[in-house]
């Protein structure tokens, strides 16, 4: 595989999720990141599928820079292993900075924070702040009714056909890097 993504943005769950399944995909996912040279930015937690697909990279010998807010810091929240971890004033800078550092972005499952921030990542697409690949990573059809949510935008006329293409539904590692590493950002939206 000819990898061009050295850094990776991962969004994901800080609880465990209901089935075990979980834990599993994102250690594995960890674990194929650091196989392939592929660093972690993440938002520095050691909770959920957060600390585990960390602690794969790091165990497989791969790097792992975290971005976490001063508030979740304090809670005790961050993973203490990490490579890096840098400390932001709030969520906004957190998002910002995590998308500065990483050449491409993903979410594995999560919540209502691993879907604003992919979703964030895709909506700067089409302003033009976001010139990086964005992926969901679909396992087990987790993000089925996300990618029908925004087949019926472009159908009403509110996402634009190659903003609708710039996103990348993959079910697994390999189909997620080859998306990767052959994308090239649209244009930024003209109104007319």
């Amino acid at each position: 595989m000819n990898v061009l993504i050295k850094r990776l943005a991962v969004y994901c769950g800080a609880r465990p999720g209901c089935n075990e399944e979980y834990i599993d995909l994102a250690a594995e996912f960890g674990k194929s990141m650091a196989q392939n040279g592929i660093d972690l930015v993440y938002g520095g937690g050691k909770f959920g599928l957060m600390g585990a697909v960390a602690n794969a990279v790091l165990d497989n010998g791969g790097e792992a820079y975290g971005v976490i807010t001063q508030e979740l810091y304090e809670r005790n929240t961050s993973l203490d292993r990490l490579t890096d971890l840098k400390i932001t004033p709030n969520m906004d800078v957190r998002k910002e900075t995590m998308m500065q550092m990483a050449d491409g972005l993903v979410a594995l499952p999560g919540g209502l924070g691993t879907a604003e921030e992919i979703i964030q990542a895709a909506s700067w697409t089409g302003v033009g702040d976001n010139a990086k690949p964005v992926v969901f990573f679909n396992y087990n059809h987790f993000y089925d009714t996300m990618r029908q949510q925004f087949e019926v935008m472009h159908q009403e006329g509110f996402l634009e056909e190659e903003y609708l293409a710039a996103i990348s539904f993959a079910d697994d590692f390999e189909t997620m890097m080859k998306f990767m590493n052959q994308y090239q950002a649209p244009h930024y939206r003209q109104y007319h």
